[in-house]
């Protein structure tokens, strides 16, 4: 740990501000996925593979709310502060003032949906987690626009650390309580997983705290919101949000209509929640693991494009854009490589399963396309084309809904989950990429 750190204070004093926050991004993003599967592998080896699947079947429904109650306020702050048009501070309280009414109306709509939401992944154990979604909201939102002021400064620093000790809090929470908790209901051990978020979010937010100017005074002209950059920050994340909501609707839909066309076709509820878990629990999150890498390159592209474009260097934004698209794809070369040649070692480290080997196999390869797709879409926002990134995902996630359907009564087990993803993966990142070509024609 103090090697990582030793490396964060020498790059810091680089002169190229995109190498040092991509370079300290990569460090951070690289510790917090060791400890994010550190996370991973404590919970695979004391909760057992059906609790997984069903605390994976509510992610899409938690990582959907996330992006809801975060309104693309992240990538405007950033932005609007990379551009610096306008007051930081104002830009920041302004944005949470607009959080905090969003996720309290997330939170009173959580309370009254969960029973339907439940019903929908048919699963009434499920209906307390979804309720306990609401109470992480406010504290999620609060530490993204914190760090969204930080990457509009080109700070990567303080995202790092605040990152690697919510992790760390989440270790020591699950080491402790998770042996504790092990032989209670499901719906039990789920929500303290959800909940448990409240506890390594207000550790990063106090992290985030310490990093802030301490010279600057914060008056009542800072804290009234402003609705002039409150109309700019919404121009901004209106937009960037769409696209993402879309993306997480498609997600949340999943394990919905995966279920529900099984079910139909004559497979019990175990047997999807079973391979649902063994997918989304340990296949995806392991052909992700590279994704530390591609989103280091995407948070530390946004200020460095949108400053570039906005002042007219359009062959130094290019130049960021094959630098950004090249590193992400030989991470992801390389990965991919091992990933094909020992799987089974791989998943036998990591899970002590070997579970998900075929289904590695099949998607792998196509994932090389994935770990480009999050950069491009960070330069599509940055070169102020947001609406291309919606409209990707808007086909993308009707292309996955349908194949996912049509292929569901073919009898082929979880397969048409795979393949639908696949399609979903080629199908958005080339659009992106002819989209960002265009600009530049």
């Amino acid at each position: 740990m103090l090697f990582f750190y030793t490396l964060l204070i020498y790059f810091s004093m680089r002169k190229s501000k995109f190498i040092k926050s991509t370079i300290i991004l990569l460090i951070g993003g690289f510790l917090t996925k060791i400890l994010g599967m550190i996370i991973k592998i404590i919970m695979t080896r004391i909760i057992d593979t059906k609790t997984i699947g069903l605390y994976m079947m509510i992610m899409p429904t938690f990582n959907l709310f996330i992006t809801i109650s975060q309104a693309g306020f992240p990538i405007s702050i950033s932005k609007l502060v990379s551009e610096n048009k306008s007051n930081n501070k104002k830009i920041v309280f302004s944005s949470i003032f607009m959080s905090t009414i969003i996720t309290f109306l997330l939170m009173v709509l959580l309370i009254f949906i969960s029973p339907l939401l439940a019903s929908f992944l048919h699963n009434n154990s499920l209906r307390i987690p979804i309720m306990c979604i609401g109470f992480t909201l406010p504290f999620i939102s609060i530490s993204s626009i914190i760090r969204g002021y930080f990457f509009g400064r080109e700070n990567m620093i303080p995202h790092v650390v605040s990152n690697t000790f919510e992790q760390i809090v989440r270790i020591i929470l699950n080491i402790l309580a998770l042996p504790l908790i092990k032989d209670y209901s499901n719906t039990f051990i789920i929500s303290f997983l959800i909940l448990s978020n409240i506890i390594s979010e207000i550790t990063s937010i106090i992290i985030l705290y310490f990093y802030l100017p301490k010279k600057v005074k914060i008056n009542k002209d800072y804290v009234k919101p402003d609705y002039t950059i409150m109309k700019d920050i919404l121009s901004i994340s209106i937009p960037t949000t769409g696209s993402r909501i879309l993306g997480m609707i498609g997600y949340f839909f999943e394990p919905i209509i995966i279920t529900s066309f099984l079910l139909i076709n004559g497979y019990s509820n175990n047997y999807i929640t079973y391979e649902y878990g063994v997918i989304t629990g340990y296949v995806m999150p392991l052909l992700m693991l590279p994704s530390f890498f591609t989103m280091a390159i995407s948070q530390a592209i946004i200020p460095v494009i949108s400053n570039g474009y906005s002042n007219k260097k359009i062959e130094y934004v290019k130049n960021k854009i094959k630098q950004s698209l090249l590193l992400s794809l030989v991470i992801g070369i390389i990965f991919t490589v091992l990933i094909m040649l020992f799987p089974g070692v791989i998943m036998k480290l990591i899970y002590n399963t070997n579970e998900g080997i075929t289904y590695i196999r099949l998607i792998a390869p196509f994932f090389l396309l994935y770990y480009i797709q999050v950069p491009i879409t960070s330069v599509l926002q940055s070169l102020n084309r947001a609406k291309d990134a919606f409209t990707s995902t808007l086909v993308g996630t009707i292309l996955k809904i349908s194949i996912m359907i049509g292929l569901s009564f073919l009898h082929i087990g979880l397969y048409p989950l795979i393949i639908a993803t696949t399609v979903n993966i080629i199908y958005v990142t080339i659009f992106n990429i002819i989209k960002v070509k265009k600009v530049f024609k």
